[in-house]
């Protein structure tokens, strides 16, 4: 059971940018989850993997396909307060749920 927060690698971003970004991915995928699916995880340690997305395309393919597959996500699309122009996808949560089924979709994404 794991959950993984992809951060897009293309954009500029300082290191405080990512981390709140990679939060909102983390507590919005939670947030879509069920309450069992979050017992399970809490149990075992919360597990978390850091991800590099290269675009936005990658990001929005995994995001679609962890949609089709059901699994718990969320997609963060940027106010536009600080860094960034609003809108501006910067980050994508998957998860928690099996560690196998997330492994379809983010197997060959390398770590941030």
């Amino acid at each position: 059971m794991k959950q993984v927060i992809l951060i897009r690698t293309d954009i500029k971003m300082s290191a405080g940018k990512k981390v709140a970004q990679a939060c909102h991915a983390s507590v919005g995928a939670v947030l879509n989850s069920d309450k069992k699916t979050l017992d399970v995880w809490n149990d075992t340690g919360s597990k978390k993997i850091a991800l590099r997305a290269s675009g936005e395309k990658l990001i929005l393919e995994l995001y679609d396909q962890a949609k089709k597959m059901r699994l718990p996500c969320f997609l963060v699309s940027d106010a536009g307060l600080t860094e960034l122009p609003p809108g501006t996808i910067t980050a994508l949560g998957i998860g928690p749920a099996n560690d196998e089924k997330i492994d379809r979709i983010t197997g060959n994404t390398k770590l941030l």
